[in-house]
């Protein structure tokens, strides 16, 4: 993750402000909207949510993932506590595969995510987790016999 006296070449620069022009927005009183494609609704454009809605178009125009695999704000119980998942991506067998946890632009992605985006991922044991504020995004693929993980330098094709 982010290490202040080095740059770090897992991170990965997905150029997500190239899908901003993608999003529907508006206003609504004097809030912004976005429109988020996988669940139909006008929702507040938050930091967050602004990141999230450009990485969704980044896995279904770059990517290809197939938009009927993608949920957002999902419900999972971590032991025995509700939390919901940013973007959870299922392979065509409906198994969970990508678990992606989305931060604002100005938050650092440290070590810290990435232990919340595992912790999320406990029930649902996807082989690939992500955690991105927009500006940069880190991926692994995930070991649970060896129970370690390994950094990539690529987001993983759909299956």
């Amino acid at each position: 993750m982010t290490d202040p006296s080095s740059p770090n070449r897992f991170a990965l620069d997905l150029r997500l402000q190239r899908f901003s022009p993608y999003l529907s927005i508006k206003l609504s009183g004097n809030q912004r909207m976005v429109r988020c494609e996988i669940r139909k609704k006008w929702l507040v454009l938050q930091p967050e949510e602004f990141v999230r809605q450009l990485l969704l178009h980044f896995l279904i125009k770059d990517m290809k993932y197939n938009r009927n695999r993608i949920t957002v704000e999902r419900g999972v119980a971590v032991n025995g506590e509700p939390r919901r998942t940013d973007i959870l991506v299922f392979d065509q067998q409906m198994r969970p595969f990508l678990l992606i946890e989305c931060k604002a632009p100005k938050v650092p992605l440290t070590t810290d995510v990435f232990r919340q985006a595992a912790h999320y991922n406990g029930p649902l044991r996807v082989p690939y987790l992500m955690i991105s504020n927009g500006r940069e995004s880190y991926v692994a693929a995930i070991d649970y016999e060896a129970q370690d993980y390994q950094l990539l330098l690529q987001i993983p094709e759909w299956i």
